[in-house]
């Protein structure tokens, strides 16, 4: 079993990975498509982060891959459906760096509201200018939460330790904390917020999310945040509501393109905007962070290659299990009336009695996880495998 780690994976992953008998490779920088493509040979299981894309080429150049690990929270940056359909299963981080996106955010908003940025850069140019102009506590004041999901809800409570006023859009009902209260639009969110904290997901109806007509919505003098998706964000329009005095001052982690490798050029509309703070895609880039999500989605992949486990698989059918003293047969194929049954009468016919069985559904692919007792498994293999609805059969 090989595995092929980029973009510096902590070190607990792939000792982790190296522990459960994975050889491993690693690769400091993102790589471009021909290079995935080619590093990919003979690799059984691939780790990236946030800037090497798993396209649909890139999967049909490597057959003999299983599982993709995402050690970031995103995965927008892998061609999800193309993996299902050639039963590659993906995991990511939900969780992991959640607590360090969070702080940065309250980092920012603080740092924002005081225009600590300029003053630290005027300190260090040599200009000493003490001044309270445009600089204000954020206690009483009101933040809009632009998607309440893992962070946006934690960023919520802890807004409200600083004593703000938190309100929140989202596109789903979601159960407010503490005192957080939501609403039924964007656009009243914008009425109401002097602070916009944008915390969506990666689904394609959350490109250009915030444009000019968003930002002319928002009221004058406040404040924007996005650390969530670079594509969410039009940089020019947001420039120019900047420029214009309407917007005070905004924080981004995140662009609609990055550089692929520390130290290469970064380009951005909003270079050398006074009150906007920049940061390179560090929102959850602190050590703590990045060894839990090192720990966290190597054990999900061994999980998977192990036991065929796949809790938490953001393209997967949901099926939790242990190790079994049995021969375990994994089968990920299409969702259509009667595959089971089938399943089941082909073991049947080959004397392969069923010790235990789990199978769930999503969308249009099924996953059974078939512990199974008999002398013959390489027969039933192919037997699964000659089934037309068959997408991926692996034995554990």
């Amino acid at each position: 079993m090989k595995a092929l780690l980029v973009e510096n994976i902590h070190a607990d992953g792939v000792r982790r990975l190296r522990e459960a008998g994975v050889d491993v490779e690693t690769r400091s920088k993102a790589l471009s498509e021909d290079e995935l493509i080619d590093a990919l040979d003979g690799v059984d299981l691939l780790g990236v982060r946030s800037t090497t894309f798993v396209t649909p080429r890139v999967l049909d150049a490597a057959p003999q891959l299983k599982a993709i690990g995402a050690f970031c929270i995103g995965t927008n940056q892998i061609a999800l459906p193309e993996a299902t359909a050639h039963g590659v299963a993906v995991f990511n981080a939900p969780f992991s760096n959640t607590r360090s996106v969070v702080e940065l955010v309250l980092a920012e908003i603080v740092s924002l509201a005081r225009h600590l940025t300029d003053h630290n850069a005027a300190m260090h140019d040599g200009l000493w200018n003490k001044s309270a102009k445009g600089s204000h506590e954020v206690r009483g004041r009101t933040l809009g939460i632009v998607g309440y999901g893992n962070i946006g809800s934690q960023v919520s409570v802890l807004a409200e330790a600083f004593g703000m006023h938190v309100y929140y859009y989202d596109i789903v009902d979601k159960l407010a904390l503490g005192n957080a209260r939501g609403v039924g639009s964007l656009d009243e969110l914008l009425g109401i917020a002097e602070t916009v904290t944008v915390h969506v997901d990666g689904r394609p109806g959350s490109s250009g999310l915030f444009g000019a007509a968003q930002f002319a919505k928002m009221r004058p003098r406040s404040l924007f945040l996005n650390l969530s998706r670079g594509f969410v964000v039009d940089d020019h329009a947001l420039r120019a509501a900047l420029d214009s005095g309407h917007i005070a001052g905004a924080a981004l982690d995140v662009y609609p393109h990055e550089p692929k490798a520390s130290g290469d050029t970064f380009e951005s509309p909003l270079r050398g905007v006074p009150n906007v703070i920049l940061t390179p895609h560090v929102g959850g880039s602190t050590q703590e962070a990045q060894q839990d999500i090192g720990r966290f989605v190597a054990g999900k992949l061994i999980d998977y290659v192990k036991t065929g486990a796949t809790s938490l698989s953001v393209n997967m059918p949901q099926v939790q299990v242990g190790a079994s003293e049995h021969k375990r047969i994994v089968s990920l194929h299409r969702n259509v009336p009667g595959v089971l049954a089938k399943i089941n009468t082909m073991l049947a016919d080959l004397g392969a009695n069923i010790e235990g069985q789990n199978l769930a559904t999503r969308g249009n692919v099924g996953y059974v996880v078939l512990d199974v007792n008999t002398e013959a498994p390489r027969e039933v293999i192919a037997a699964l495998e000659a089934m037309p609805e068959s997408i991926r059969v692996v034995a554990h």
